[in-house]
């Protein structure tokens, strides 16, 4: 079983960063791969950026040139950097994991929000 806990959210204001951190516990992370999901209040959650372990990385068309996604094995951590945040990156930050196709292992997410 793979526990993940996030931390890094906050309040920030437009323009400006957040560093979001996925520390994993139960298992070595270094054979997942691993994905950063936002949902927003009455929107579906959605994949945002995701690591694979080659680290081939994937990032939303809304996110793209803004957000880094990371991984540090060593530390069986994944990071998301958000620079140039916007209002309407405003959501709960979610971390997860997958050995195949499904992401099976979730955080219990961190807020997000970006004031205008």
């Amino acid at each position: 079983q793979v526990r993940l806990v996030e931390s890094g959210g906050g309040l920030v204001q437009a323009g400006g960063s957040l560093r979001l951190s996925c520390v994993a516990s139960g298992r070595t992370l270094s054979n997942y791969g691993m994905g950063w999901f936002r949902q927003a209040p009455g929107k579906e959650r959605e994949l945002i950026a995701a690591i694979s372990s080659g680290r081939m990385t994937y990032y939303a068309d809304s996110v793209k040139g803004r957000f880094t996604i990371s991984r540090d094995n060593a530390r069986n951590a994944v990071y998301l950097q958000m620079n140039s945040l916007k209002p309407g990156d405003t959501a709960v930050y979610f971390c997860s994991a997958r050995e195949s196709s499904r992401w099976d292992y979730w955080g219990q997410g961190t807020q997000v929000t970006v004031s205008s």
